[in-house]
């Protein structure tokens, strides 16, 4: 039986979209740190 190989081409518009998506993912991260850094703090402390 026969398999064909999956082969992905990445486009260079690929690349740009998974950049935008990590910025993105890290924006939020260190937007919800901010907004719940009383809660960090505490946990730290314990």
């Amino acid at each position: 039986m026969a398999t064909e190989e999956e082969t992905e081409t990445v486009s260079p518009l690929d690349n740009v979209m998974e950049d935008i998506r990590q910025e993105l993912v890290r924006r939020v991260a260190a937007d919800d740190r901010d907004l719940n850094r009383d809660i960090y703090d505490a946990l730290e402390d314990e």
